[in-house]
């Protein structure tokens, strides 16, 4: 039996014809983003199956070695971030074997948007970008581009859109963060869209609603 990341699920009033599996920040859980889905206003025949998981709970280099759920470890925080890039992958591909899950339940791969917060966003990158199969958009919330150096991208691919949402005075995930990776995807050939709101490392109403509106483009 495949061992899958747990996970609140949310499903749809009719069977599901889309899915969006929503990653946590550090020290966060599946339940952070869970009551974020009605207020997205989806309309109900899109039919989305809202996916949380719960990452792993492992120590945490920058938070003196404290046990807390996290997608990998982060070793320092200089601007750069340096992370486990081991843990990452692997965090990554426990993603992609919720896309296959996904797909196995009958979701084409091209109706699955992946989101993510923070260290969950740096995990859609790795995930949406390697992926085997063409998904249907990656939405990068208060995140960075960790694995810009190490990634190993996939043609099904490179045609994803990709919508960056950063807020102008996060002091966790600067946004020049944020800018270098909406650089670099261009220049890798993707086509990004960049808002920016004027919040903490957080999510806003203005946000939510603007997310809301890219997850209906990207699935009708």
């Amino acid at each position: 039996m495949m061992e899958y990341l747990p996970a609140v699920e949310q499903e749809p009033k009719q069977a599901a014809k889309a899915a969006i599996i929503w990653l946590h920040g550090l020290g966060a859980d599946g339940h952070d983003f869970a009551s974020i889905a009605p207020e997205l206003h989806i309309p109900d025949d899109l039919a989305v199956r809202f996916i949380f998981p719960h990452a792993p709970k492992m120590p945490v280099t920058i938070n003196n070695g404290y046990v807390m759920p996290a997608w990998y470890d982060i070793l320092e925080m200089s601007l750069e971030r340096k992370v486990d890039v081991a843990q990452l992958e692997a965090s990554s591909q426990a993603i992609a074997d919720l896309i296959d899950r996904e797909i196995a339940r009958g979701i084409p791969s091209e109706k699955i948007i992946l989101a993510g917060f923070s260290q969950g966003g740096a995990v859609a990158y790795q995930c949406g970008l390697s992926y085997a199969k063409p998904l249907a958009g990656i939405l990068a919330l208060s995140t960075y581009f960790a694995t810009a150096e190490t990634i190993e991208t996939h043609a099904a691919n490179d045609d994803i859109p990709v919508h960056i949402f950063h807020g102008t005075k996060d002091p966790v995930v600067p946004e020049f963060l944020g800018q270098q990776a909406r650089d670099v995807l261009k220049h890798m050939g993707y086509k990004c869209t960049y808002r920016t709101y004027p919040m903490e490392h957080s999510v806003v109403m203005e946000e939510i609603e603007d997310i809301g509106k890219e997850i209906i483009a990207l699935l009708s």
